[in-house]
Parts: C-alpha cells; structure tokens; sequence
C-alpha cells in the first residue's frame, strides 16, 4: 500500500488494478465526495428547531444550505486549478482542516448570519474534497471503467444521504443541533488523517499544469466552449436542482404538512437514498452493454416522470405514500444520472481534470443553490411548490440533454484534449 506523498501510476485501469486497491481508493473518494451530503442533510431534521433557537424565519434559516452551496461553488474554482498544479493531496490537506475549523465555528455560533458566516467557510473547505475525488477518477481511470468507479462511489455516496438524517435525527435526541456540527467536525479530523496516511498522490508531477492566471482563464475559456461539456454541466446541475429543492424543503413539507417527528423525517429522508444506491449499483454492472448515454436517458426520463407524478399528488393533497413512491423514483435517478454525466464531461479532458471537475460542481451547485429560495419564495404549508420545482427542473434537464449534448455534436478541436 502507498503511504505518504508517494505516487501512484500514470493511469491504472480497472483490469490491471486490485481488488483491494480499488476498494480503498473507493472508500478514500468517497468519503471526500461525501462533504458535500453530510454537511447538507445531516441538520436537515433539525431545521424547525433552529428558527426558534436562533429567533429567525425559515426562509432566512435556508439561506445556510444556499451559502454553503455558494461556497462550494467558489472554493472548487479556487482548488481545481490549484489541484492541476499542486498535485492532489496539498489543497486537499489543507481544504480538509479549513472543514474541521469551520464546523467548530458552525457549532458554536449565536446568530442565524454568523452562522451563514460560517457555513460559507466550511464549504470552502468541503469543496477540495468534492472537486479532487472526481479528478482523482479522471486521473487514474478512463472509458467505461471510469464510470463503473464512479457508480462504485455511488455506493459510497448513498449511504451519505442514507445516513446524514439518521445520525442527525439521533443526535438530537442528546443534545441540539450544535452538536450535529460537532459530529460533522469529527468527520473532518478522522478524514484529514486518512487522507494524510493512506492517500498517494495520484497526479506525477510531469502531468500537472501552471497555476498561471492567464493558464487557468485559457482552460476555463476552453470548457466553456466545449458545447458537449457544457451540456452534461448543465443537465447534471439541474437535476441537481431539483433534489436540492426537496433537500432544502422536506424538513418542513414532510414534518409539519406530514406530521412527521423528526426521526420518522430521518428514516423517510434515509429510505430514499436506497435507491441512490441501487441504481447506482445497476449502472455500473450494466455499462458497457449499454452507452452511458442511454443509461443517463432512462435516469431523466425516470426522474421526470416521478417529479410530475408528486405534483398530481401534492395538488390533489394525497395520502404520504403516494408523495413517497414518485419521490423514491427522483431521487433513485441520481444513481444512474450523476456516473454517467460525470464521465461523459470529464472523458475528453483528462489533462485539465481538476479545473473540468471543478467547472462541474460549480454549476451543479451554482444552479442548485437556486432552489432552495425557491421553495420559501413560492409558499409554506403545502408540498405544492416543493414538487412543481422539482419537476420543473427535471424538465429543464431533460430538454438540455437533448438539445447541448445530441449524438454527432463535438467539441471544437481546439478545446478537446488527447487522452
């Protein structure tokens, strides 16, 4: 096993790597990548708790999962160029301990905008996590096997949202939500040491890039005029969107429309997960026998069509199972949706993996923080606008896969790289 500040290969692939390597890098990267879920859902079943203890409105209270979301959006910017230039494991360490810091800070602050304050900074610490797990993939897997790994993550990935409520939900139970942020700081100090120990650095120095303004601006420029690119983007991030929506508006829509407790939330919030996990699994053993392109149709026709079924539900104020059953099938599509836009948008920049990862969870976050003061802004007290944006945006996304990303569409020579 490489320790340290070793290297690992220019490229393994999934044939000629271990079992147990595999496993770990799955592990590593996925609990990276995992930033993002934990530090979004886990205070989830706390959130009508927190308007009283922090005297604010819910729609202010939402503003912490926008301002984390914008700050993920920033910080990848920041550390997938820096990534290129630095290797991966440097801007990681030092993202991971900016996390753990913040997260105390989280816990310990006395107002709803200090806490905004705050949660901007924890997310400019997750965000190395997230933008150097999808360029660590890109940097040692390529082709179908690449996104048979990032299906495997999806394993890892749904036990986040799985888990994130559940361990949220119970640890109210013994204290407040302060110490949900002290969970979340444990999670940091544990991740920042096996990072450290175990991680190699995947990028060798003769393949990293200068951390050149001008550089950094030309490969920008470059991504953003690769229609392809643009367009699995795009479609990621609205679908993005639209779970985001039920993220930021369940808590209310399934505790106080539904009459839900708090851990009866956590475990509804959980069960959905499952099928993250699920299709996930699906994707990475079908692959291969089915273009990523078709896998990635069926996910957003499946997730549409589960979104505009929980608008019929809602509107016509249907019993919970019959909201739950169409949710289940949204959020089950992110297992076959985020493997295949990941790979498909990272596969001609193998080169440039950082700032193409980063381009990535820029605008999937940056048109999912959209979202959530969507759903304050339409109405309380009814699960109506939660659905309605939710489907909406699963529409949207299904119209730019169709039209950004259509067979036969390439990439302008000048903007494609080598692999």
């Amino acid at each position: 096993m490489s320790t340290g500040t070793a290297t690992v290969p220019d490229r393994v692939s999934e044939t000629t790597t271990p079992a147990p390597r595999r496993l770990r890098y799955a592990l590593i990267l996925g609990g990276l990548s995992a930033f993002g879920p934990l530090s979004i859902d886990m205070y989830l079943p706390a959130f009508p708790g927190m308007t009283g203890d922090l005297g604010t409105a819910e729609s202010t209270l939402q503003l912490t999962l926008t301002a984390f979301v914008m700050g993920l959006a920033v910080g990848q910017l920041v550390i997938g160029p820096l990534s290129d230039a630095l290797g991966r494991r440097r801007p990681l360490i030092a993202g991971i301990a900016v996390y753990a810091v913040a997260s105390v800070l989280c816990a310990l602050a006395p107002s709803a905008e200090l806490l905004i304050a705050a949660r901007v900074l924890q997310a400019l610490g997750a965000a190395a996590g997230i933008v150097v797990a999808r360029a660590t993939v890109r940097d040692l897997f390529s082709g179908t096997a690449m996104t048979k790994f990032f299906s495997m993550l999806m394993l890892v990935n749904g036990l986040a949202p799985i888990l994130a409520p559940v361990i949220g939900g119970q640890v109210l139970q013994w204290t407040s939500w302060r110490g949900v942020f002290v969970v979340l700081t444990v999670f940091g100090v544990l991740l920042l040491a096996v990072v450290a120990i175990a991680m190699p650095e995947p990028l060798p120095p003769h393949r990293r890039r200068p951390a050149r303004i001008r550089t950094i601006a030309a490969t920008y420029r470059g991504l953003l005029g690769d229609r392809a690119f643009v367009g699995y983007a795009l479609t990621s991030g609205l679908t993005f969107a639209g779970v985001f929506a039920y993220i930021s508006g369940s808590s209310f829509v399934l505790q106080e429309v539904y009459a839900l407790s708090p851990q009866q939330y956590s475990l509804a919030f959980g069960l959905n997960g499952i099928g993250i996990v699920i299709a996930g699994q699906i994707n990475g053993r079908i692959v291969g026998r089915f273009p990523e392109r078709v896998l990635l149709r069926a996910g957003l026709l499946g997730s549409t069509t589960g979104a505009v079924a929980m608008v019929v539900a809602a509107a016509t104020a249907a019993p919970l199972p019959y909201l739950m059953v169409p949710l289940f099938l949204v959020v089950s599509g992110i297992g076959l949706i985020m493997p295949n836009t990941m790979s498909l948008a990272l596969a001609d920049h193998p080169h440039t993996a950082g700032a193409a990862s980063a381009l990535l969870g820029v605008v999937q976050f940056v048109v999912a923080g959209l979202a959530s003061p969507l759903v304050g802004l339409f109405g309380e007290g009814s699960a109506v606008p939660m659905a309605s944006i939710m489907a909406g945006f699963g529409l949207l996304a299904l119209l730019t896969f169709s039209t950004l990303t259509r067979a036969g569409i390439a990439a302008p020579p000048a903007v494609r790289e080598a692999a």
